[in-house]
């Protein structure tokens, strides 16, 4: 038995063409969690999948949804993040609302990330809104 000499297909770095085929054919969710992913790491935060419990982070994504929940009598500004990687929780205690939180705005969220129920949290993180011309 010979080793074949070609390398596997996975491995073969994409040509222009395959990389333009692979676009078209991809759904409109993959390209976004593509870019997603790809503005997460030019700007150097930590992925949201490579987060662990207790680990002080600095995340970026989509707001995909923000509700108003209270959690034990307390408002709570609730809001999904969602980096192409994986969702985050992100909870502001005590507030009905804060301007500039509303779906499909960008963030970056830095703070202390705790499990809950099997998801991700960020409470009361500090936040920096991406401009609206970016997006």
């Amino acid at each position: 038995m010979s080793a074949d000499p070609r390398p596997e297909k996975a491995e073969r770095p994409a040509g222009r063409f395959r990389r333009m085929l692979g676009r078209l054919s991809s759904s409109q969710q993959d390209l976004e969690s593509e870019e997603l992913q790809e503005d997460s790491q030019a700007s150097g935060c930590t992925r949201i999948s490579d987060c662990t419990d207790r680990q002080i982070v600095k995340v970026t994504g989509t707001l995909r949804t923000v509700t108003l929940r209270p959690r034990a009598g307390v408002p709570a500004l609730e809001a999904e993040l969602f980096d192409g990687t994986a969702p985050l929780d992100v909870v502001w205690l005590g507030r009905r609302s804060i301007a500039g939180i509303e779906p499909g705005r960008k963030l970056i969220a830095s703070g202390r990330i705790a499990m809950s129920h099997g998801r991700r949290v960020l409470f009361n993180p500090t936040y920096e809104l991406r401009p609206l011309g970016k997006e």
